[in-house]
Formats: C-alpha cells, structure tokens, sequence
C-alpha cells in the first residue's frame, strides 16, 4: 500500500498540466471511517488531484458520514451542496432499480466477474448519473460480501426473527425473504446498533466487519460472496463543466489511478480483514451447504425481480456481462 501512495504522489507531480487558475477548495463527503480502504484511496486521490492542479483545486475528504450521512452524499453532490463525493449506488435502487446491478445475489461473486459486470454496466450507470447532473469519475468494489450473526446459523430457518441490518433494497429484501427483520442503519452506525442490539446480524464484507470492530458483539461471519458492490466518486456536472481542460485531464488521471489501486486494496484487504475478524475472536468460515443452497434460490427469486424492475437496460447488462463469461 506503501508503494501505491508513493505511485499517486509521484504522478501527481508528473501529471500537474493545469494552466493558473483561482484556488478552488472542493469538499469531498464519504460514509465510511477514515480507516477503511475506500476512504484511504479517496484521501490519496484528493491529494493527487491537489498537487497535480498546483492547488488551484484543493479537495478535502470528510470521512465518516461527517459532512453528510451515506444516504444524503449523492443528493449534496447532485444539488451543488458539495462539488464531489463518494456514495454506494445500490443504496439508491429505490430511485432506480439500475443502481442495484452490482448487488443482485450470486450474479457476480467473484472481483474477475465483479469486473466484467462493471464493464458491461459502466455505459447505462455513466449515462444514468449525467441524467442526474453527475459525472462519474471511479468506481472500486467492496470484497465479497459474507453474512453476519451474533449466534450460529446453519439454515434459512434459523435467521427467523432476528434483526438485520440493511443498507439497500436488495439486503432488505433478503431479510424479508429470510424472514428476518430489516433495520436500516448507516455504516457510521454499524457498531453502536450491534452494541445496543439495535440489529444482530447484516450481509457485508469482512472490511466493513474489521473497521468496525464487530467481533465486539457478533461472533459468526459465514463466506457466502454474494455479491460485490461498488462505491462511485461522482462531481456535480455543473462545476466539472467549469474545470479547465488542463485540470479535468488531471483529474482523470488521478482518477483511473484511484481506481487501480482500490481495486488491488480490495483484494489484498479480503484476506485480511478475515484474519482480522477471525483473531478478534470470531468463527470464520463457509455457509453450510443447506444454507448455501437455501440462499441460492432466494438469489433467483431477487434476480428475477431485479430483471422485472430494472427493465430492458437490465437485462441488457446482464445479457452483456455473461456473454463475457
């Protein structure tokens, strides 16, 4: 990671073509820790995208839901609160069922096939976004996503009851199908609501488990990898189209590096925040097979009414990411 911050600082220095302008200060909100790697890669981008400008446009990340809640970043961006941001677009499936492409159950459960995915749905989500007055800049997936329980679960009958932590309509949906009770909380949240019995149980990644210190209340993280979603960096359209042509090559640049190297700390990050977890005192460790197969016909059942919501654009994404395969 040593190496990939010296990699964004150097081309940060090497990529400064940007003509004079007025000092620009850009505020920059993200939900997660500062701890996580999400954030850590923000940071390093912003730093690039500072020095690569000559400072003539300074962006300042806020971490941990700080300036705005995970659920009202994209609205700050979208609205000319904030220029830029960073956001979980699944978390806005509810406004269009094409955000939710990178959290259909069992599509993708792999980073290989979680880029594939991303290919062949970048063009539909860049054309969606510039709808809503943003401009996508990168895109990096979380690890595999795992389940979560204070007590051991071998079935889909014994999650009956127990309280869910949701952070999108598919992970609400999957509660309501395995008949648990979803709770909608925030990541800054995560572990007050364990610790309070707020919620004993979510799908998420071991990152998410490990930032978080979850082992202080739940004991079980069982590996399904159901699914790897994505956080976007997105700036308002409006102040992009103000950027000079200089600054916005910049910006790209620091950008596509942003995105190479979260896709490396995702990956290198998988294995250890499992260890992480598991030296925390939790059991790690495959689903059992009847719950493996219980939740794989769950997985038809959400794409299927996925692919219904999300229309002709839906499946054509799908259709174009298996043909991949």
């Amino acid at each position: 990671m040593k190496d990939l911050t010296t990699l964004l600082a150097g081309t940060a220095t090497a990529i400064a073509l940007a003509a004079p302008a007025a000092a620009e200060k850009w505020d920059m909100p993200m939900a997660y820790s500062a701890s996580n790697f999400h954030s850590a890669t923000g940071a390093e981008f912003a730093k690039c995208v500072t020095t690569g400008t000559g400072g003539d446009i300074e962006i300042v990340t806020h971490p941990s839901g700080s300036l705005f809640p995970g659920a009202q970043i994209k609205r700050a961006i979208q609205t000319g609160q904030v220029p830029i941001g960073e956001r979980l677009l699944s978390g806005h499936q509810n406004e269009n069922a094409l955000f939710g492409f990178d959290s259909i159950p069992f599509l993708a459960t792999s980073f290989d096939d979680s880029a594939m995915l991303w290919e062949a749905a970048k063009p539909t989500i860049t054309e969606l976004l510039a709808e809503q007055n943003l401009t996508l800049l990168y895109a990096v997936p979380w690890p595999p996503q795992g389940l979560y329980f204070k007590n051991e679960v071998n079935s889909v009958a014994d999650m009956e009851g127990i309280k869910f932590r949701s952070y999108n309509n598919a992970t609400s949906r999957l509660a309501e199908l395995t008949g648990m009770l979803p709770v909608t909380i925030e990541a800054a949240e995560i572990s007050q609501a364990f610790a309070t019995g707020v919620a004993d149980s979510m799908v998420s990644s071991g990152s998410t488990g490990y930032d978080r210190k979850v082992w202080e209340s739940l004991n079980y993280f069982y590996e399904v990898d159901a699914w790897l979603p994505r956080n976007y960096v997105m700036v308002n359209s409006g102040v992009w189209d103000g950027v000079s042509d200089g600054n916005k090559a910049v910006i790209r640049a620091c950008a596509e590096l942003a995105e190479y190297a979260g896709n490396w700390r995702s990956k290198e990050y998988t294995g250890f925040t499992l260890q992480g977890l598991r030296d925390g005192g939790m059991t790690v460790g495959p689903a059992s097979d009847q719950m493996v197969d219980e939740l794989k016909e769950i997985g038809v059942t959400m794409t299927n009414e996925w692919l219904e919501a999300a229309g002709d654009d839906g499946a054509a994404i799908v259709d174009a990411f298996k043909a991949m395969q």
